[in-house]
């Protein structure tokens, strides 16, 4: 008799466990893909507004690097009656504070745009150093753009140039 009532219980308590086992786990699996979709909807709409960011982003860096290239800097700043040493203090004060303008910028870059960028900035700065070297710092500043006229046709690209191709190829692998 008690086995008869054993074997009735399990009976009953057998199939029921399993449908439970079943319908946990069959909820489980709904939950974990609704979860996914969220997700994967979170992160399009997330792409939606940091894209557009990111590409202000290498826009405000690519006119930084076009900003501190020589050619330009010189163009914007030296004056008729401007020194050498004036015109290489001035082109140095520019340079930073373009720098320091754009700092935010290197949250919507790669690393290696960033590193690219800073790395631009720095060898303009030694090369802006170097042709200052064996100048009077009284001369005309003519005498000083000249000298980084020369070292520009004589390296092969600026070291902005370099960031500015880097930069380019990223943002061409965006899209």
């Amino acid at each position: 008799m008690f086995l008869k009532m054993i074997s009735q219980i399990l009976l009953v308590t057998i199939p029921t466990v399993v449908v439970a086992v079943t319908a946990i786990l069959v909820i489980r699996q709904m939950l974990k893909k609704d979860l996914e979709a969220k997700k994967i909807q979170i992160v399009l709409e997330n792409q939606k507004t940091i894209t557009p960011l990111r590409l202000q982003a290498y826009e405000r860096i690519i006119l930084f690097l076009e900003r501190i290239s020589p050619n330009s800097v010189i163009i914007r700043l030296q004056t008729p009656n401007m020194t050498v040493q004036e015109l290489h203090r001035q082109m140095l004060i520019t340079i930073r504070a373009e720098f320091e303008h754009n700092l935010s910028q290197q949250l919507y870059v790669s690393s290696e745009a960033w590193e690219a960028t800073r790395n631009a900035k720095e060898r303009t700065i030694q090369m802006l150093n170097m042709c200052l070297q064996g100048l009077n710092s009284m001369d005309n500043a003519m005498v000083y753009s000249q000298a980084v006229f020369e070292k520009l046709i004589e390296i092969e690209k600026s070291p902005t140039q370099e960031a500015l191709e880097l930069l380019k190829k990223e943002v061409r692998n965006l899209f």
